[in-house]
């Protein structure tokens, strides 16, 4: 067995832990960077207590899911008032935007020399900025992860820049910025956090540390998620959901993800679809296609057993078998109101662009087995 580990540097988990936020930035630097949705009341708290701490900080607003272009224009603000730390309160969005802008402010290449896929693959060779992630939301878990996931309109697809540099040096957990979630954001972002510990758990680069995290991240996830979704103020679920979260992107960030994300990718470029609905949609079909298809052709594989052991866990019966859970996803997302594909546009007459872009995608590298092209376009007619 050979298997590397890696997560942020520091992580605190703490209801009402946002106070901390000025001091735990100051001893970074003084000159900060915020990223963030600035109309939010976290965010100016979050800027209070910044100030409250002497700290000189420039506010930057994110309005949807980070692009090359909008990267670059908060780039500029950054280096313009050559800002010392980042921190980043808010959603997947808003981490992924702070982390990459903390990213290119040490390494100064152009944002498509080092973005996968359409770009060079230039490695982030220098370490960033320190940068502080605080989430809002419990889907994304990119508040552990090592990769940012960037929008190319010009291409149409969603690519990352991915480093170890690039984790956090601080992880700041406050399950009460949770509590004001809508309830379809609470349903998304959730489907993608339960996503983030069922693929590693099944994918074929799992290891014995991804397994704890991911296994804990089920056990959450399956106790809280409809309960977070009905009952949004209560804040043992939000807190659930949350480490679930951040245990998704600790097992994310080691044992890669599977074909949902390996779509989601793709349609996220295409389509004006958020990244959580997307996972949501997609893995009650991917699951039930992978466990279909490993039981005909790889009979052996030890993901076979892991979908057991998933159904396990999300029925709380030690008798379930693998479709169970599937069984059981369904109904959570029939419960969560998840919209369908056709919703957001997608047509079958796109599905074959769609495929060929989802085949290379690098999270379809951890998927427990490959699925064919007919398997893929077989998930796609499903969850339309």
């Amino acid at each position: 067995m050979k298997f590397e580990f890696m997560t942020a540097n520091r992580i605190i988990v703490e209801r009402g832990g946002l106070k901390q936020i000025g001091k735990l930035t100051k001893s970074f630097g003084q000159r900060v960077l915020l990223v963030g949705r600035l109309a939010s009341d976290d965010t100016k708290k979050a800027i209070e207590y910044l100030n409250s701490e002497n700290c000189i900080v420039t506010p930057v607003n994110v309005k949807g899911e980070p692009s090359v272009d909008s990267i670059n224009e908060i780039l500029t603000v950054s280096r313009k008032n050559q800002c010392e730390v980042v921190v980043a309160i808010g959603g997947g969005s808003v981490l992924d935007s702070g982390k990459t802008i903390a990213a290119l402010m040490t390494n100064t290449n152009d944002i498509m020399d080092y973005l996968e896929v359409i770009g060079n693959g230039v490695p982030v060779s220098k370490k960033s900025l320190p940068f502080i992630a605080v989430p809002t939301t419990s889907g994304t878990g990119a508040e552990a992860t090592k990769n940012a996931t960037i929008l190319s309109a010009t291409h149409k697809v969603k690519v990352s820049i991915r480093s170890p540099y690039m984790l956090p040096d601080v992880v700041l957990l406050d399950p009460e910025l949770t509590v004001s979630v809508p309830k379809d954001v609470t349903a998304s972002t959730g489907l993608d956090a339960l996503t983030q510990v069922l693929e590693p758990y099944v994918s074929k680069m799992a290891n014995p540390m991804t397994d704890a995290f991911a296994k804990e991240g089920l056990t959450r996830a399956s106790r809280s998620l409809k309960t977070a979704y009905d009952h949004g103020e209560d804040i043992d679920a939000r807190e659930d959901m949350a480490i679930a979260s951040l245990f998704g992107g600790i097992a994310l960030a080691n044992a890669k993800l599977g074909a949902v994300h390996g779509f989601a990718g793709v349609l996220g470029g295409m389509y004006p679809i958020p990244h959580g609905v997307v996972c949501a949609r997609l893995l009650p079909y991917v699951t039930r296609k992978n466990i279909e298809v490993l039981n005909t052709r790889d009979a052996q594989n030890p993901a076979v057993n892991r979908y057991e052991d998933v159904a396990k866990i999300l029925t709380r019966n030690p008798d379930a078998k693998a479709l169970d859970g599937v069984a059981w996803l369904e109904e959570l997302c029939n419960h969560l109101d998840v919209a369908s594909l056709s919703h957001f546009g997608v047509k079958e007459e796109h599905f074959d662009e769609i495929i060929k872009k989802s085949m290379n995608a690098s999270s379809m590298k951890g998927n427990p087995i490959e699925l064919t092209y007919d398997e893929l376009k077989d998930i796609l007619q499903q969850a339309l």
